[in-house]
């Protein structure tokens, strides 16, 4: 149980042509990759998957960031493989990292933090009471199953 995850490369690492490095640290951490997939969210997606910060100041920002360029979307398996990636990726933002993780490395601001991740083993992408598991009725979620999870 638990030995799965979701991770996002965010537009901003993969633009600054991190993704091979950021490939390299998470095999080193132990993680094998199930499956990836290069994507562009449409602000359909980015809203459906991000609705939980929908009433954060940030909201509008974080939609505009994660539709500005393409993302790498990871299916990740390792044993407690949620809070060993954000073990392994850090704290949102890079200058509260510790040193080695991925954000402290990867990451330019808390709102430019390189990596998304699950917030909690039974979720892929809600904080929000239900477990979701890429709920089929959120269009990114569905297209993540289709390409990652379900291989």
């Amino acid at each position: 149980m638990g030995n799965k995850t979701f991770a996002i490369i965010k537009p901003d690492a993969v633009k600054n042509e991190f993704t091979g490095k950021i490939y390299d640290r998470i095999q080193k951490a132990g993680f094998n990759i199930l499956a990836a997939k290069l994507l562009k969210m449409t602000t359909e997606q980015a809203d459906g998957f991000y609705n939980i910060h929908k009433d954060k100041p940030f909201f509008n920002e974080l939609i505009d960031f994660m539709t500005s360029g393409p993302c790498m979307v990871l299916a990740l398996e390792k044993e407690n493989a949620v809070l060993a990636w954000r073990e392994t990726i850090g704290a949102t933002n890079p200058e509260d990292a510790l040193e080695n993780t991925i954000r402290k490395d990867f990451a330019t601001s808390d709102r430019r933090e390189a990596l998304g991740n699950a917030q909690k083993p039974s979720h892929c992408h809600r904080q929000r009471g239900r477990d979701l598991r890429l709920e089929s009725s959120n269009p990114l979620c569905s297209e993540l199953r289709r390409s990652c999870l379900d291989t």
